[in-house]
């Protein structure tokens, strides 16, 4: 009753047995109760009050959460313990020589007893290489994720035999790229990578195979943004552009066709009619095609569109 006691609210009702109009209501069990007679004046009642509450400092201890969370781009899935490269003890004092000596070769067999098996060291190997290219291409955690879980798959599944770590990984993170829906072609991928971009693609093909991974098709208006900064568009420009590929992709001039080139071709077509012309080498550059790639595109989206140009 003294908990009750703390959340005593004067309602304008009363109790109808004792005529008082000390009303408790008890959330917990949802009622309203007379506080001087104890009768029950109403059930069902809801807490509107604010989402929240106020936990004293040994709650909060026994609430946090101990460690950082699992993670699938560590072989071990970051549930292993750390020694810290600090050589100092509790009390930041330095350590002595001898305790340095003894703490370095704690660290040397802590790391190797880390890393035991065949598996593990290749999983070390290859995931170390997916984060090298993610951080050079700037992708986001959940594409990581993505392409560690898919190794993680494969290695599963024995497909990794007979294939290079390296192109086994590429594809690995170009099909994680696929499914998050970034904007990353094969040769941005292949760039990065130690391995060749046609290895890279068989490995792509391999994976989303044998792992029946379902990728939703690239749309093209994922690159404009891009492309549109390197190039130096104005917001209206690229903004026009997408407004071009979604009229293409109604008309179904997009099936079949590379989505970089359709970004590009829209890309182009756009600075013309917008008065910020770039000339078909410099966009062909920046999207990695050819400068014909761009002519083919932008002419059949302009003839079947109907728009006249003058290039």
């Amino acid at each position: 009753m003294v908990e009750a006691e703390s959340r005593i609210v004067d309602l304008e009702s009363s109790c109808s047995s004792c005529g008082s109009s000390r009303v408790v209501r008890d959330y917990e069990l949802g009622k309203a109760v007379c506080g001087n007679c104890g009768k029950v004046i109403r059930e069902g009642i809801m807490d509107r009050g604010p989402e929240w509450r106020e936990y004293s400092q040994e709650e909060r201890e026994k609430r946090n959460r101990q460690g950082s969370p699992t993670t699938l781009t560590i072989h071990d899935k970051g549930l292993s313990t750390q020694i810290d490269q600090k050589n100092r003890d509790a009390k930041g004092n330095n350590l002595s020589p001898s305790k340095r000596a003894l703490m370095y070769r704690l660290r040397k067999w802590h790391r190797r007893s880390m890393v035991s098996g065949s598996m593990e060291r290749n999983l070390t190997t290859a995931l170390s290489e997916i984060d090298r290219m993610a951080s050079q291409l700037g992708l986001p955690r959940k594409v990581r994720e993505s392409a560690s879980k898919f190794y993680r798959e494969a290695v599963k599944k024995d497909l990794i035999r007979g294939h290079s770590i390296e192109s086994v990984t590429s594809g690995a993170l170009y099909a994680a790229c696929r499914e998050n829906q970034i904007p990353r072609t094969l040769d941005e991928i292949a760039e990065v990578s130690q391995a060749e971009r046609i290895d890279i693609g068989k490995n792509y093909r391999l994976l989303t195979r044998e792992l029946d991974i379902y990728l939703p098709p690239v749309d093209p208006t994922r690159f404009i943004a891009r492309f549109g900064s390197e190039l130096e568009i104005s917001p209206e420009t690229r903004v026009k552009a997408i407004e071009l590929i979604k009229e293409a992709k109604e008309n179904k001039l997009s099936s079949g066709k590379s989505p970089v080139g359709i970004a590009a071709a829209a890309l182009y077509m756009a600075g013309i009619m917008e008065g910020e012309k770039r000339s078909q080498r410099e966009v062909a550059e920046v999207a990695k095609v050819t400068g014909v790639t761009v002519r083919k595109r932008y002419q059949e989206i302009a003839e079947e569109l109907g728009i006249e140009l003058n290039p």
